[in-house]
């Protein structure tokens, strides 16, 4: 049978059934509009997260950390009796190193050069006591080289207060986190008193205060220069801690991170070991948008069949006479399959339309969270992929919702019908 005639004949059915094939259409609609609304707002929510804590930690970090002597007193013990003695070992003492990186200078020049990193931002630790009267806080400030960090971690963007680039022209300044500055009553201008872990007592003047999201850091964490924090410590312009490392694809930091770890001799902590559980949470955050989503296309999909069954059932004498006429089997289930995903389309269209709008609507609700600074509306990812996603679903749902139905009215016998009326 030819396609346009089966066409105006499922366009006669559609209008026969006007109202529940508009219900119909309405359901997919609706299933669609909340599938691209729920993962475009689930997937701007990720990301958000991601920049808080992905985006402030490097693909990877090379340290120098403190650990026992590799080779024990008792591993050189190498008499003939050894074999049949037992040597319990207790209390085994680090070694009296300090926690820098031999030369550094190389490493970060060879890293620099290297055609798979982006930047390379090394960062001095220093653990330190805020003055507060009689009282001492426990804090960390980080040394750092300020326009690395800002380029690589965007570390202006949590500067709330103050200029992040004044921590190099200002001598002897520090930025505090917010919330160990409202502990201390301090502000941008004044000058705070800590003691270093060796005893002295240093006076540094605010210059800027940052918030990080996550209050528990911004208690305790602050920064200076990173010749302030050499200088806070003792040590000479060449006593670096951390070299943190940002590749161009941070996929490949496991292997990078076995590669320098080996090559300089240091400890390497890749980023997806560093957020493995981090990255369990939004696969699983994501994993629940998808199924609540792929539901709401099946339930309206359920809604079609339903519909179509109900049109069979009242339309038995109408398939008997096409199948009189010299409608075949073939063509009967085509008939009602353009019916269902007509449905599918016309509702899938409107639902990608809706979709797109109720997302644009919640991207520009105020959201001002007090630990998120860089925040100030609901976030959202208007990524293609969902749209394409949810257009594919759509038809793939109201195909199968109406080629059941179909089938069994290709399976119609006229003469029964016929002789039934």
């Amino acid at each position: 049978m030819k396609l346009p005639l089966l066409y105006d004949v499922a366009l006669s059915l559609l209008l026969a059934r006007g109202r529940q094939s508009l219900v119909a259409a309405v359901g997919v609609t609706f299933s669609i509009t909340m599938f691209i609304a729920l993962l475009s707002f689930m997937a701007g929510l990720n990301q958000l997260l991601d920049g808080l804590v992905v985006n402030r930690t490097p693909h990877i970090r090379l340290y120098n950390e403190v650990q026992p002597a590799p080779r024990q007193p008792i591993d050189r013990y190498t008499s003939a009796g050894a074999g049949r003695q037992h040597h319990f070992i207790r209390s085994i003492r680090p070694s009296d190193e300090l926690p820098r990186i031999r030369n550094v200078g190389a490493i970060i020049a060879a890293l620099r050069r290297d055609p798979r990193v982006r930047g390379v931002a090394p960062k001095t630790q220093a653990q330190v006591f805020y003055n507060v009267g009689t009282i001492n806080l426990t804090g960390t400030i980080s040394g750092i080289e300020v326009e690395q960090e800002d380029r690589l971690f965007a570390f202006g963007d949590y500067v709330t207060t103050g200029n992040p680039l004044s921590l190099k022209t200002v001598a002897n300044s520090i930025i505090l986190g917010k919330a160990a500055a409202d502990i201390m009553l301090v502000g941008v201008g004044d000058v705070v008193q800590i003691t270093t872990v060796k005893g002295n007592h240093v006076q540094l003047k605010v210059v800027g205060l940052f918030e990080s999201g996550l209050l528990d850091v911004d208690k305790v964490q602050s920064y200076t220069s990173l010749f302030t924090a050499q200088k806070l410590l003792g040590e000479a312009n060449n006593y670096v801690t951390d070299v943190q490392v940002k590749l161009y694809d941070f996929s490949l930091a496991p292997p990078l991170a076995r590669e320098y770890a080996q090559r300089y001799d240091v400890q390497a902590l890749d980023i997806q070991t560093a957020n493995s559980q981090f990255e369990t949470g939004t696969f699983i955050r994501t994993l629940i948008s998808y199924t609540v989503g792929i539901t709401l296309l099946i339930v309206a999909g359920f809604g079609i069949y339903n519909i179509l069954n109900m049109m069979i059932y009242e339309k038995m004498d109408t398939i008997a006479i096409l199948k009189a006429i010299g409608f075949s089997g073939g063509d009967v289930r085509r008939l009602f399959v353009a019916v269902a995903l007509a449905i599918g389309l016309s509702g899938g269209a409107a639902g990608l339309l809706f979709g797109f709008g109720l997302s644009v609507l919640i991207s520009y609700v105020p959201f001002h969270p007090a630990s998120l600074p860089t925040v100030h509306f609901y976030p959202v990812s208007f990524n293609p992929v969902f749209y394409g996603i949810g257009a594919v679903f759509s038809l793939i749902t109201t195909y199968l919702a109406g080629y059941f139905p179909a089938r069994k009215a290709s399976r119609v016998d006229p003469v029964d019908i016929i002789r039934g009326k």
